[in-house]
């Protein structure tokens, strides 16, 4: 009977062979010997074969683990992947490159050469069959040869998982798939690579954290899940930060995980370079990009509140901690978070007077756009006072260009409001007075002329008026700043003095009437 040996039977045909002792104890060249050799000569030189054995060898435990047959193919399999691709002339599967042309390979290179040669990561999809345990050995294996990029150790991670998650939630958490995901995740978490995150992308860690959380993974990986996301945390997006929460909690997200990200990467940042360091070492490159990261996570802070500020159930102290988790120079402008609260405002119309004046005192309405101001002070949902302090903040700014432009001094109006509040801070108290007599001379002109009847004559002639010292706005806009004149002349030693903490300090004298007359003039348009 004449038996041919393969890939596929190679494995049982060795294990009967040492159960029936077949060895060169009882004849020459028995079959234990020309079985050997066929492995050392053909299956553990081929690359494919080597992977095929692995997979069969599970079945025939523990004795394909005594023939040391596991060990020899996981030995071969890892020598070559550490292989130069330059001298790689076996076949091997790659489908990701018919959906994108090769993404780790040298750089500097065509299009053309990219399609032509053999990617860094050319082995990770064959391994992709092996279980998990099989996986975990040839990936120790792998990175234990010292040769391997930390980038390419990310990627196979990242195709493993994607083979082996599902997509769906349902499935995700059901009885036998529960418990193989489970395996996945924590065996992935130990296996990736030690860069400081520079392996894995951000949203992939991320996606790993949610499934790490809805099949209750064991609580090191999600804290070491967590380190290497902190590490990352300025690449991330809000989308994928929408973590669903697990009961017995109330809200749709996991703010508090969030939370515990943010914290983390903060603590990392002081740890590391310092925030008052950062601040001051703009010109420095290292101190610029630590400096550029935490500008991301503001954008990144004030978009996941825009998200989450629809939800009914989240707390406002929750809100607020995570608004004041990141320091003041990472939000360069308050338009994000202004976008945040104004929507949490709508979503919790059962807010208290003092809950919506805290609320409100998260942002500060100096660095609020021309856009974002112009909206504020149409928005019925916010505070009257805070509705006030836009409308004084935004005309002491057009003030101010306006004089700048009297002395031909050059004005920026797309400059941050960064900028354009240190001016409002150095021009402040001169800005008050004469703000008040222009208000006070343009009213009386506007009865006048409107008295003769000759007010479009008069606004055709008198070019230099001083209608021309206000910025063009709505006549609406400029009745209320008549209304309040009274306050902001009355008040306006304190209003400059305690605006620049709070957007709720503004003077507390009697503003009755005007509240009146302001709550009944706004509009939202948001």
């Amino acid at each position: 009977m004449t038996v041919t040996l393969n890939a596929y039977n190679v494995v049982a045909a060795r294990c009967a062979a040492e159960y029936l002792e077949m060895t060169e104890d009882v004849d020459r060249r028995n079959l234990v010997l020309k079985i050997e050799v066929f492995l050392n000569s053909s299956i553990f030189r081929c690359w494919k074969d080597s992977i095929i054995v692995l997979q069969t060898s599970k079945s025939l435990l523990p004795w394909s683990e005594d023939l040391k047959i596991i060990g020899r193919c996981i030995d071969s399999i890892a020598s070559k992947t550490s292989v130069d691709p330059a001298y790689i002339t076996w076949s091997y599967t790659y489908n990701r490159k018919l959906a994108e042309p090769d993404k780790i390979v040298e750089d500097k290179m065509t299009f053309l050469e990219k399609i032509e040669s053999v990617p860094k990561d050319w082995w990770v999809e064959d391994i992709c069959e092996l279980d998990i345990d099989l996986y975990k050995r040839v990936m120790v294996a792998v990175k234990s040869k010292g040769r391997m990029d930390g980038l390419v150790i990310g990627e196979a991670l990242k195709t493993y998982a994607l083979r082996w998650i599902p997509d769906s939630v349902d499935t995700l958490v059901s009885g036998a798939n529960a418990s193989r995901t489970k395996s996945v995740v924590e065996t992935i978490v130990c296996l990736l690579p030690y860069d400081n995150g520079i392996g894995c992308s951000c949203s992939f860690l991320l996606k790993l954290l949610r499934v790490a959380i809805l099949v209750s993974a064991n609580e090191s990986s999600t804290k070491e899940l967590m380190k290497s996301i902190s590490l990352k945390l300025h690449e991330a997006c809000v989308k994928d930060l929408l973590i669903p929460v697990r009961s017995p909690q109330t809200t749709t997200y996991d703010v508090h995980l969030v939370q515990g990200l943010l914290n983390q990467y903060m603590n990392d940042k002081k740890g590391s370079c310092g925030m008052e360091v950062v601040e001051e070492k703009h010109g420095e490159d290292e101190y610029t990009l630590a400096r550029r990261s935490l500008l991301n996570v503001g954008k990144l802070v004030d978009g996941y509140l825009g998200e989450i500020a629809h939800d009914p159930n989240l707390g406002l102290s929750s809100f607020a901690d995570l608004a004041q988790s990141i320091p003041g120079f990472a939000r360069p402008d308050h338009d994000g978070l202004y976008r945040a609260i104004d929507i949490y405002l709508k979503e919790h119309p059962e807010l208290t007077k003092a809950e919506r004046k805290k609320l409100c005192g998260l942002m500060d309405v100096r660095k609020l756009t021309a856009d974002a101001s112009m909206h504020a002070a149409q928005n019925e949902y916010l505070p009257l006072r805070v509705v006030v302090q836009v409308l004084f903040f935004d005309q002491v700014r057009s003030s101010i260009s306006f004089q700048s432009l009297g002395h031909n001094s050059t004005y920026d109006p797309s400059s941050s409001p960064m900028n354009r509040d240190e001016g409002c801070k150095k021009m402040m108290e001169d800005s008050c007075q004469p703000l008040n007599n222009q208000m006070s001379h343009l009213r009386i002109k506007d009865e006048e002329l409107h008295k003769n009847g000759k007010l479009g004559k008069k606004n055709g002639k008198n070019s230099k008026s001083g209608l021309q010292l206000l910025p063009s706005r709505s006549r609406r806009i400029f009745d209320k700043l008549w209304s309040v004149r009274k306050v902001l002349g009355e008040n306006r030693s304190s209003d400059t003095s305690g605006s620049s903490s709070s957007p709720t300090s503004l003077g507390h004298g009697d503003t009755k009437s005007c509240s009146l007359s302001l709550r009944h003039q706004r509009h939202s348009i948001s």
